[in-house]
């Protein structure tokens, strides 16, 4: 914990104080981890005024990697991604293996899903079922992995972007300046009127609409992005189209200086396509290869 008047550095990514030229090593908020990565695009290394850990190597520039996007000078006022009500008691954090009570079960026979790196949750909601290997959203007409370890039921209310919604998250920090809590979360559901969609063809115009909509609503402001990925993918042999980015922010209250986040829109061959929504906070930037583990298993139901 951090006294009053005191500064520490949060999780994340820092200059490598071994002093491995152009190599960043994960620090966990209390001591460095062994998992380095080359600094680059699509790592967000921590940058003044966080105090970082002692000895980054001097010289080091945090600013490599640029080409980040400004973000509109006047947005509308934020919708956080919060926690809308957390009931009675707050629930203690469990490493759960747990299945889809939102959306069902999964079928016979279906693998065991590989377990990802525990995940450090704050108070959250429902756990899952015992037994869940995919969630599976009968709503927008698509499943996906359970990711275990942490990770609970979205119970928390709709977002505009979908009609009805569907998936897991956790909460990564109470008690945000704009009020509630952040959160990282990976949810579905049938793209909302709106958002540019015509039919076939109209993936990447609605992908890349619902992109501009998530950024506005739910993430500190100002911020900057960096497009990763822009594509057209084939999901369980039907059109898609991915956005992923990366954005950056230095506002003063959130434990995490930026967020890594991904969407993806599939035309299910309803009248609304499906919407597969992704975001994990740089706190947790060792969870990122959870975005290409799970846009690697959609299933079109």
């Amino acid at each position: 914990m951090s006294g009053p008047g005191q500064t520490i550095a949060p999780a994340g990514w820092y200059p490598d104080p071994d002093g491995a030229a152009g190599t960043v090593r994960w620090w966990n908020g209390q001591t460095w981890s062994d998992v380095t990565t080359p600094a680059g695009p699509g790592v967000a290394v921590q940058a003044p005024p966080v105090v970082a850990p002692p000895l980054p190597p001097s010289g080091w520039d945090a600013g490599q990697g640029s080409g980040w996007q400004a973000g509109p000078s006047s947005p509308p006022p934020p919708r956080p991604r919060t926690a809308w009500w957390l009931g009675g008691a707050v629930l203690a954090v469990v490493a759960v293996v747990v299945v889809a009570l939102v959306v069902g079960f999964s079928g016979e026979g279906s693998p065991p899903v590989p377990e990802d790196p525990p995940v450090s949750a704050g108070p959250s909601g429902t756990p899952f079922p015992p037994g869940t290997v995919r969630i599976i959203d009968e709503e927008s007409g698509i499943s996906y992995p359970f990711l275990g370890n942490g990770w609970f039921e979205y119970d928390l209310g709709l977002m505009p972007e979908t009609r009805t919604i569907a998936g897991q998250y956790f909460v990564t920090q109470e008690e945000i300046p704009t009020g509630g809590n952040f959160i990282a979360q990976c949810t579905s559901g049938p793209v909302s009127d709106g958002y540019g969609w015509n039919g076939p063809g109209s993936e990447q115009a609605t992908v890349t609409a619902l992109a501009d909509s998530v950024r506005t609503a739910y993430y500190p402001f100002p911020n900057e992005r960096e497009v990763l990925r822009d594509e057209a993918l084939t999901v369980d042999g039907h059109a898609a189209h991915l956005v992923e980015f990366q954005l950056t922010w230095d506002v003063e209250g959130y434990d995490s200086t930026g967020e890594r986040a991904a969407l993806v829109v599939v035309d299910v061959g309803r009248p609304d396509p499906a919407l597969l929504y992704l975001s994990i906070p740089n706190t947790h930037a060792e969870l990122y290869g959870v975005i290409d583990r799970v846009v690697a298993d959609i299933d079109v139901l």
